[in-house]
């Protein structure tokens, strides 16, 4: 066996048939790769040179790709491009020497999957290939689970797994089947709207139409109109009769948003309309019975509002016969790896991509406050992905604003209570490279509550690479999703 292998008992596993192609130039290790990979349950070949691994990677289905960092870091990373462009699900690993190490993380920042550094043990070595054969099931759970988010009591694309919006989930799961008028309160961005049409769909008038309108872009004088409608020369360009929103979604469900918004004589009208359960159009003498459930939502305080003489106290008391309030991103940080995934999966359909988040990227977008809530995120990974040059967001490819906060506020932050895995402060807001992925990996770690499992896959690193990176910082290993 070759020297680039430090030989321990094979341990017993089964793993599904997958294949193994070992590029390398070293006959030796070569050998003992394709001996480990096959003692080990899986289909293995090896080839001296990158011209046959071409040729292997057009004609065969190859799942795992162990190559030399020589050959990884070709003309352009051109194994490296070539993989990705035409088989996007083989998994890479580049073995590289102790004196390559850097060249490595490049290789993975090109798209690597994961790299062993010469000479490496048989468990270092069955221990990696486990993890990549789990790794398509792993992404399969991954999405079940997003998808379990997304259908979790019926609620639509409302992603989520903390502690304030599984709060909600619940409270949702019986709104839903009650027919009162509900208000939403959320800063803008929050999700209202989403909340809102999850509310109709999985409630007693989903067959039915549902009509949103925002009150803040309607013209004063239009509003009236839109909701109850009007009769023919009601006004100076009504030319035809029109149904108001609250006679054309009837047995369904009309969206008051920005509620905040409406002129104080139209918010008699409307309540009007609620209680006595018709409106009168503009212009007729008659009224039109109706049977619509009302949703509302506001960025506004309407209690003080109300104080002010601002807001209606009467409509206020009758829109709020059930309040929900949704929580601002900043307060469930939790959230955000696991809404990136959602918004990359998404974005990636559009563009034929599977978009991922480098390690500093994820660290970014963690620490950044989300002043416009998760309409921002959506917004700043829109943009992002469309200057990514490949499938991995980059820190760099984030706006300015992202990475303007991480850099100023970084030592700021740091201030703050911490848990034992985060990091000791630093002295100067400028941030090398490592102490970048360092914060990025304990903070990943920390937000998932010590499964590394899912902090590896969250972070797009190897297992063995997350291990080997948690030992560097002094962090045991031991645990949840660990060796134990």
């Amino acid at each position: 066996m070759a020297d680039a292998i430090q030989h321990l008992p094979l341990p017993g596993a089964s793993i599904a048939r997958l294949h193994v192609l070992v590029v390398e130039e070293d006959p030796l290790v070569r050998a003992s790769c394709c001996e480990i990979a096959q003692s080990h349950g899986f289909a293995a070949h090896g080839v001296e040179h990158l011209q046959a691994a071409r040729g292997l990677l057009e004609s065969n289905g190859v799942d795992i790709v162990l190559v030399d960092q020589r050959a990884a870091m070709g003309p352009g990373f051109e194994l490296l491009d070539r993989l990705r462009a035409l088989h996007p699900e083989t998994a890479i690993v580049v073995m590289a020497a102790v004196s390559s190490v850097s060249a490595a993380v490049e290789a993975m920042r090109a798209g690597a999957h994961d790299y062993l550094i010469k000479p490496f043990s048989l468990e270092e070595l069955t221990s990696v290939l486990d993890r990549l054969a789990r790794h398509r099931t792993m992404d399969t759970a991954s999405r079940g689970l997003r998808e379990k988010l997304r259908l979790q009591g019926g609620f639509g694309n409302i992603v989520g797994q903390s502690p304030e919006m599984e709060k909600l989930y619940r409270i949702l799961s019986k709104v839903a089947q009650t027919t009162h008028p509900v208000l939403i309160l959320g800063e803008s961005g929050t999700g209202k709207e989403l909340v809102a049409r999850a509310i109709h769909v999985h409630g007693h008038y989903a067959s039915k139409p549902f009509l949103p309108v925002d009150c803040s872009s309607i013209v004063p004088t239009l509003m009236e109109s839109e909701l109850f409608g009007h009769v023919k020369g009601a006004f100076t360009g009504a030319t035809r009769a029109r149904d108001g929103l609250l006679v054309a979604a009837e047995g369904g469900t009309v969206f008051l948003d920005e509620i905040g918004e409406m002129p104080l004589d139209l918010q008699a009208k409307l309540l009007r309309a609620l209680q006595e359960k018709e409106v009168r159009p503009v212009g007729a003498t008659h009224r039109v019975k109706i049977n619509v459930r009302i949703l509302a939502a506001t960025n506004r305080n309407l209690a003080e509002m109300v104080e002010q003489g601002r807001f209606r106290r009467d409509l206020y008391y009758r829109l709020n016969v059930v309040k929900l309030v949704l929580p601002p991103l900043r307060e469930r940080r939790e959230d955000i790896p696991l809404l990136a995934a959602h918004f990359l999966d998404r974005i990636g359909r559009e563009y034929g991509k599977k978009f991922r988040l480098s390690a500093e990227a994820l660290a970014m977008i963690s620490e950044y406050p989300w002043p416009g809530n998760v309409r921002e995120l959506s917004n700043a990974l829109d943009r992002a992905c469309s200057f990514c040059s490949g499938e991995q967001v980059q820190a760099g490819d984030l706006t300015s604003p992202i990475k303007d906060f991480y850099l100023q506020h970084a030592a700021t932050q740091r201030k703050r209570p911490r848990s034992r895995a985060e990091l000791p402060e630093a002295e100067t807001e400028v941030l090398s490279l490592a102490e970048i992925e360092k914060r990025a990996i304990l903070s990943t770690l920390a937000q998932v509550k010590g499964d590394k499992l899912l902090a590896a896959r969250l972070l797009d690193i190897g297992k063995t690479t997350l291990y080997r990176k948690l030992k560097e910082y002094g962090v045991a290993v031991e645990g949840k999703g660990g060796l134990a």
